[in-house]
């Protein structure tokens, strides 16, 4: 089995000067993870233009982990003028070009659209995605939306979007649907997951754990035949993301009958 730990899950640790990039990597090796799933901006942080594609594949390589989906920020498609899409477009693009270079298999990219309704931003998100798409497929890059913010993260609207978009893929995420909507997510959009993101060990501003079982969500998962990475995005409110990275992949893994 695959198991990943998106880099987000440990951003406060990195923010506070205690690990960067290549620490992860080097996190995940030791902790049994076996991809790395870097977000982009832990390897903005890394950049070096002398040397930073080198650098950073050859961290990897000494790990020995293949490079698999890199959540990709600020290159969302949907913006409510033509000269900010452009500028996301030469983002995505940009980031497509690093994805290939490290061998990346898959590419998270955000449909956007904050303050739109879904049908607003449609035809425009559709398009920005077959565009993208008609880029990655031959680099061997998969590009994936996740659940993550906008409009787009509603399941009516993950089964219309994929629907209209060929070769997109979902990256589930077990937590981030809109109140209400979980129920509904869980069975009808696993089908669709090409990579997870669990909400492990994580806390809402009162303290209280999200309301999910994860045994559930597993079976859901493995009912529909589900064959990627098992991925972890934990964001613990104690603030103790290495602990919570620690105990996750204990738990998939127990739950998984891979201990």
């Amino acid at each position: 089995m695959r198991y990943s730990l998106c880099s987000y899950s440990l951003h406060r640790t990195v923010d506070a000067g205690q690990m960067d990039l290549f620490g992860y990597f080097n996190f995940c090796k030791e902790t049994g993870y076996t991809q790395l799933d870097p977000w982009n901006f832990h390897l903005k942080q890394a950049y070096d233009d002398n040397g930073f594609l080198a650098e950073v594949k050859a961290a990897a390589a000494e790990t020995g982990l293949p490079m698999g989906c890199i959540a990709v920020d600020g290159a969302h498609i949907f913006e409510p003028t033509e000269d900010a899409r452009a500028e996301n477009q030469a983002r995505r693009y940009r980031w497509l070009e690093i994805a290939h270079a490290l061998g990346a298999e898959q590419m998270r990219i955000d449909a956007g659209g904050r303050e739109q309704a879904f049908d607003e931003i449609f035809d425009i998100v559709v398009d920005g995605y077959k565009d993208i798409i008609a880029r990655a497929q031959p680099l061997g890059v998969e590009i994936v939306i996740e659940n993550h913010w906008g409009p787009s993260n509603h399941p009516d609207a993950m089964h219309r979007l994929l629907a209209a978009v060929p070769g997109l893929g979902l990256l589930f995420d077990s937590y981030n649907w809109p109140k209400g909507t979980h129920e509904q997510a869980w069975r009808e959009c696993v089908k669709y997951a090409r990579l997870t993101h669990f909400k492990t060990f994580s806390f809402d501003a009162d303290g209280n754990e999200p309301e999910w079982d994860l045994p559930r969500l597993i079976g859901l998962l493995q009912g529909a035949g589900y064959q990627g990475a098992w991925g972890i995005e934990s964001t613990p409110y104690d603030g103790d993301e290495i602990g919570a990275a620690r105990k996750s992949i204990a738990l998939l893994k127990r739950v998984l009958g891979d201990a």
